[in-house]
């Protein structure tokens, strides 16, 4: 899979594919039926299979101040598509001109610049200025313009669609089964392990520090997890995600600690498989209160995880 950016010198090879368009948050089961369906056609037409996404996220864009949850940042997308048959993710930059940009000018965009045969879309897609677009807009457009829209039903499973706000809605409550169902994966978030201040260290659980950066996670708390990337296998651990009122902390900070590990990750990516959730976030009154809990919480992952 390759990846473009902007509009400015797409690749020839690009031009008369079959796409699909969308942020694809989570790259959940409805995602996924949309991308097998996409290869589809794609392969039956000897055509190369085109995502178009955006970064930053529309609603991130639209909400500076208050972004909705996240459940995928752009190199955690990357990592699943790339276990697709997808040719190539076509990154757009989210910002005034494109939210500003008519339904009626974004389908001649498309039409323009990629020249696609085929469009594939999910029921419910909206695009243009103020989401004014319709799957049936696009269609009526691709008709003038020279492409078909295939408009794919949603994916149900236990008699509800499968979207990605069920998702964050699920982990919001704790509910990591039910999203790893949505997902057909444990969900998990994936970074460059930072240095930290040691304070875990000190404290006797030393742990892997991964920035949020702008990023708003859907969780919160103390979380039972898997680490990915340490071992060859997955390796036990406990995660703090959250802001450290016990020592003041600001940004949020995902720590990670792996259980019966002495080594260094500084530098190394990794993956934070969550589990299960242990508890909310708690400001203690001394460090010795927050080494007592740690040390109960770790003992509940360890029952959960079996190790």
């Amino acid at each position: 899979m390759e990846l473009i950016r902007g509009l400015s010198g797409l690749p020839r090879r690009v031009v008369g594919g079959v796409m699909t368009i969308g942020t694809y948050d989570g790259i959940h089961l409805g995602h996924q039926a949309l991308l097998a369906r996409l290869n589809e056609q794609a392969a039956r037409r000897g055509e190369p299979a085109v995502l178009l996404t955006f970064e930053p996220l529309p609603r991130e864009y639209l909400a500076p101040d208050d972004p909705p949850a996240r459940l995928t940042s752009l190199r955690e997308r990357w990592r699943i598509l790339s276990g697709t048959r997808l040719d190539y993710l076509w990154l757009l930059r989210f910002g005034g001109a494109l939210r500003n940009l008519p339904g009626e000018a974004f389908a001649q965009l498309l039409a323009r610049e990629l020249r696609p045969t085929l469009v594939v879309v999910g029921h419910d897609f909206r695009f243009g200025r103020h989401g004014e677009g319709t799957a049936a807009v696009l269609a009526a457009a691709g008709t003038r313009l020279g492409f078909d829209v295939e408009v794919l039903a949603p994916v149900m499973l236990e008699g509800e669609r499968i979207s990605s706000s069920g998702v964050r809605a699920a982990l919001a409550r704790g509910d990591f089964e039910r999203a790893r169902r949505w997902l057909g994966r444990p969900w998990s978030m994936r970074g460059r392990v930072m240095p930290g201040k040691r304070l875990g260290r000190d404290l006797g659980f030393p742990t892997a520090n991964l920035p949020l950066e702008r990023r708003r996670a859907p969780v919160a708390g103390i979380f039972a997890v898997r680490v990915h990337g340490v071992h060859s296998a997955a390796l036990p651990g406990i995660a703090s995600l959250g802001t450290r009122p016990t020592v003041a902390g600001e940004e949020a900070l995902l720590e990670a600690h792996v259980f019966d590990f002495r080594g260094d990750l500084y530098g190394r990516e990794i993956e934070v498989e969550f589990a299960a959730k242990l508890r909310d976030e708690a400001c203690f009154a001394t460090l010795e209160a927050l080494t007592a809990q740690m040390q109960r919480d770790a003992a509940d992952a360890r029952r959960i995880l079996n190790c």
